[in-house]
């Protein structure tokens, strides 16, 4: 149970900074999602950071929940992923990652497709 509200108080402070980058007045006139693309890579590194730190140090279970699943989890999913497909990759399993990583962004973007087609 505890472990439970460590994470949703990662998660309320992941995605309450997510909602305040959001808010940036940045919008290019490509079009480029920055916002979003910023959010993901910072994720990204940030959960690399605390995976690499947890796995030399002696860190608290409790804390690595809070930073990694918490607070990235409610900032991006994105991080997550990237951790998922580096760790496929030092394990020797670079074809099960590449397939990984094209399936999350084919399926993902088709899920998308598939629900605004459904609502509309």
């Amino acid at each position: 149970m505890l472990n439970c509200i460590v994470v949703g108080a990662g998660g309320a402070l992941g995605a309450m900074c997510r909602y305040l980058i959001g808010l940036l007045p940045v919008e290019p006139q490509s079009g480029f999602p920055v916002k979003t693309f910023c959010i993901n890579i910072i994720g990204s590194f940030v959960i690399g950071l605390v995976a690499a730190l947890s796995a030399k140090n002696a860190v608290s279970p409790r804390l690595v929940l809070f930073l990694k699943v918490g607070i990235c989890g409610g900032f991006t999913t994105f991080s997550s992923f990237a951790l998922e497909t580096d760790q496929l990759l030092a394990r020797g399993k670079g074809g099960v990652a590449l397939a990984y990583a094209l399936l999350s962004m084919a399926v993902g973007v088709l899920a998308v497709f598939a629900a605004e087609k459904l609502v509309s």
